[in-house]
């Protein structure tokens, strides 16, 4: 493995002061220090905007993007005393994470000495972080929501998609804006998700001398664009007749777009069980048909990433469109044939086949890419593809289970079951030393 790049030539100090709608009046007296003391001064046009004279060090916005910029801009000031400017608490989707991820865990760790002191000899620059109350904390005491039973999702640079699994009768969920347009957008995917009943209020310029509030329902939203300075209050209410979704895996299979390629409900929630996801880890989902096991995947925890890899163009879009319409827009769809598609992903957690499992080198691929502790799962309903599973039990171990599911059905004037085809499942947790991989046998391209 290669070693992290280096951490960028940084500022002789840097702090990151946190201002709000109010401004230079809504500071305390260690923000105003450093804003004054500072030799550069880097922000957004609008913070920068809220400064008074005093602050007599060089004024510099941020370009766009953002994020790429940040470490030639640390380096162009390097050994002058910096101070950032952030909308409110800069650790709360702000500019503090950027920073402490650009330059490092130990220019970081500089933020507890920020009552004074000398950084730690070797430390670099101490990153002092000041905090304000964020908007969250502005919008909570105005609504009287308790902070911790209130859901927040941003909008900032993200799709307004991100919202759908936030969005459950009796919610209340804060949105934190991208801009004057976000409340009408925001408005029509409620309507189009079957939440139109849900209260709507605009907060606009929270703290600040223009705050103002514009309400209405997602059904009846018709306000002009307001300032862009904006947080979203949503007190959910589902339509009648929209059917609710489970925050636990094994949504109806209604919930998908599908052409017959879906693991079905009852076996997709056994899948999620074994697959056992958990915050921050990645899914391969292999011959992804509707992306239905990447989707829950992924709904588990905001964290959780996914890649789903689909031979089949058309059903590859079909799964983009699921994960928009669930709310998991992350969702990376790469069109491909496993194993050759995988050439290039990221190391997995986990690993899903649901399709192709026979394919020559697939399983063996998966096995190889998975670190120690990995789990692998997959499925089938052939005999020929439970024939290589049994292999790989025998030689690797785990749990190879059968999945038989019966549905009650009209039969003339009675009820009956109609039995689904079996699936058999073998899931595998990868030892510390893994054994070499059998050899697989001729293509398959069956779904289960």
């Amino acid at each position: 493995m290669s070693p992290a790049p280096p951490a960028p030539a940084a500022p002789e100090a840097l702090s990151v002061v946190g201002i709000g709608a109010d401004g230079w009046d809504g500071l305390p007296a260690a923000s105003r220090q450093a804003l004054c003391t500072a030799e550069v001064l880097i922000g957004g046009a609008r913070q920068l905007a809220l400064l008074p004279e005093e602050c007599a060090g060089e004024r510099v916005p941020w370009p766009s993007p953002l994020r790429p910029a940040v470490p030639g801009l640390l380096a162009a000031y390097a050994g002058r005393r910096v101070c950032v400017l952030a909308s409110g608490d800069p650790m709360f989707y702000g500019i503090g994470r950027t920073l402490t991820e650009v330059l490092g865990e130990r220019a970081a760790a500089g933020a507890g000495e920020a009552a004074g002191g000398p950084p730690a000899p070797g430390a670099g620059p101490r990153l002092r972080i000041l905090p304000h109350p964020s908007s969250v904390s502005h919008a909570c005491a105005r609504l009287g929501w308790p902070l911790e039973d209130t859901e927040v999702v941003t909008l900032v640079g993200r799709p307004a998609a991100n919202l759908v699994r936030a969005l459950y009768d009796g919610r209340r969920v804060l949105v934190l804006s991208a801009g004057a347009g976000t409340p009408a957008e925001v408005a029509a995917l409620l309507r189009a998700r079957g939440f139109g009943p849900t209260r709507m209020r605009v907060l606009e310029q929270l703290g600040g001398p223009r705050e103002r509030t514009a309400e209405g329902t997602a059904d009846d939203w018709d306000a002009p664009p307001g300032d862009p300075l904006n947080v979203l209050a949503l007190d959910c209410r589902r339509a009648p007749g929209t059917p609710p979704l489970s925050t636990v895996p094994g949504l109806p299979d209604a919930a998908y777009e599908h052409d017959g390629q879906l693991t079905k409900r009852h076996v997709r929630a056994a899948t999620l069980a074994a697959l056992a996801p958990a915050p921050g880890e990645l899914l391969w989902d292999i011959g992804g048909g509707s992306g239905s096991i990447a989707v829950e995947w992924l709904r588990a925890h905001r964290s959780c990433r996914a890649v789903s890899v689909e031979r089949d163009p058309v059903r590859a879009e079909r799964i983009g469109r699921n994960a928009q319409a669930l709310g998991v827009p992350g969702l990376r769809v790469v069109p491909g044939s496993a194993p050759a598609a995988l050439d290039g992903l990221p190391t997995p957690d986990a690993v899903f086949i649901g399709g192709g499992l026979t394919a020559p080198g697939l399983l063996a691929a998966c096995w190889t890419a998975l670190p120690p502790g990995g789990r692998i799962v997959a499925n089938t309903v052939t005999l020929e593809s439970e024939a290589l599973l049994a292999d790989w039990y025998r030689r690797h171990g785990g749990e190879l289970v059968r999945l038989a599911v019966a549905h009650a059905v009209p039969v003339g004037g009675f009820t009956g079951w109609r039995q689904a085809m079996p699936v058999t499942q073998w899931a595998a947790v990868k030892p510390p030393s893994a054994s070499p991989s059998p050899t697989a046998l001729p293509q398959e391209t069956e779904q289960s």
